[in-house]
């Protein structure tokens, strides 16, 4: 059993002529149609409108569209979502920075305070040093000197 009339054979064929011609446009945006697919398309659905026999076109459930736009709809508010918390999060550590900055600057006063204070005592630890090792030197020599008055007398 033919699923086509002749006659929607012909409508399509005009529309494959019209397409190679270059003078077959679409509907919606009224672009020259260049594919040879779309001219068939466009040749079934001007059959379908003239009452030819040609089988309906393939529906879409309502289903379908409608999970198309909600994938659409999550799409762009997932894309605000993440921008919004980009954005935030960007902020957040711009203020965490700020803060990091005010203590690390005062912590790097404090290590300044404290080693200045470090290297003072270690100056005078030095110093102590020395002249407990002068004490010592002279302490040495002299005990020297002595042995050697002892031995020579």
């Amino acid at each position: 059993m033919a699923r086509y009339s002749k006659k929607s054979q012909d409508t399509v064929g005009d529309a494959l002529h019209r397409e190679k011609k270059g003078t077959l446009r679409s509907g919606r945006s009224g672009k020259k149609v260049t594919s040879r697919k779309q001219a068939i398309a466009i040749g079934l659905s001007e059959a379908r409108e003239k009452g030819e026999k040609v089988p309906d076109a393939p529906k879409r459930s309502s289903s379908a569209k409608k999970s198309t736009r909600k994938k659409a709809t999550t799409k762009k508010a997932a894309a605000k979502k993440g921008t919004a918390t980009r954005k935030r999060a960007t902020t957040k550590k711009a203020a965490a920075k700020k803060g990091t900055r005010k203590s690390t600057a005062k912590t790097a006063t404090r290590k300044r305070a404290t080693t200045k204070k470090a290297a003072s005592g270690r100056a005078k630890a030095r110093k102590t040093t020395g002249k407990k090792a002068a004490a010592t030197r002279r302490k040495s020599s002299t005990s020297r000197k002595r042995a050697s008055t002892k031995k020579a007398s």
